[in-house]
């Protein structure tokens, strides 16, 4: 990998990782374009690293008092940061049991470009949807057991290619009465544990891999990432409050119209 295609691709990484608009259907392109090769097991642990770091880093706050609120109620020390994150625990689950025991069927069956193109549009105008219809009611405090699980089996059908962590999980918390904001807060919190589990699992796959490790992709791959996402959340969270979703929405149905197009041609 070229220190260019290492910036290229961590750069899509970090920029849709947390918009909702499909990394994987934008990771394809370049693939199919340019005819690069896949990244590698190392160099998708380090765009994992640097996107945990930025949503870490932008939540630093929340974070801590989640985290502290969380163990504080392992001892009966209950308060509306305990609720929030055992929420966020319990929103968890459906995408971890996802990953467990349909991952290797996803891979085999799933993961083509049709594929990837038809949920590109198809999310894409369910979002339209959620957010025209949206109540606008609730923050991200007022999560409640059975929103968690509806929002956690949004996260889980993400790992259809083309479908968004974030577009569905938002469109979810969207049809739920959540406000722009919150859905996407909600959203982007929930996305620590599972990038974190999934950063630690590629991790002990990369530790018993022979794979060879250049060091200088992979220092581009975990810096860029974690500056384009960080930057991402940012103007993600101002925009989304004055604009709504729909900016997001066309670039999915062009997005997945170029697709088509692309791959009829």
């Amino acid at each position: 990998m070229s220190l260019f295609e290492a910036f290229f691709l961590a750069l899509i990484q970090g920029l849709t990782e947390f918009l909702p608009i499909s990394s994987s259907a934008h990771l394809i392109l370049p693939s199919q374009l340019f005819g690069w090769a896949d990244q590698g097991l190392a160099f998708d642990v380090a765009v994992h690293v640097g996107t945990l770091a930025a949503v870490i880093g932008y939540f630093r706050r929340e974070v801590r008092n989640l985290l502290g609120a969380f163990f504080a109620s392992l001892a009966g020390k209950h308060s509306r940061d305990s609720q929030l994150a055992w929420m966020i625990v319990l929103a968890t689950i459906p995408a971890c049991l996802a990953g467990l025991f349909l991952k290797d069927l996803i891979e085999l069956y799933l993961r083509s470009v049709w594929v990837i193109a038809a949920t590109t549009l198809a999310f894409g105008a369910l979002l339209w949807w959620a957010d025209r219809h949206a109540r606008l009611a609730n923050d991200e405090y007022q999560t409640t057991q059975s929103r968690a699980w509806l929002i956690g089996i949004a996260q889980a059908l993400a790992l259809i290619p083309g479908t968004s962590r974030s577009g569905a999980t938002i469109t979810a918390a969207l049809m739920l009465g959540y406000t722009r904001e919150a859905a996407a807060r909600f959203s982007f919190l929930m996305s620590i544990p599972i990038i974190t589990l999934a950063g630690s699992y590629l991790g002990l796959q990369l530790a018993t891999s022979p794979e060879p490790v250049a060091l200088e992709p992979i220092g581009v791959g975990v810096l860029v990432s974690f500056v384009s996402a960080y930057a991402c959340i940012h103007a993600f969270l101002k925009l989304v409050t004055r604009v709504g979703m729909l900016p997001f929405v066309i670039y999915r149905l062009v997005l997945g119209a170029v697709l088509i197009a692309f791959i009829a041609g």
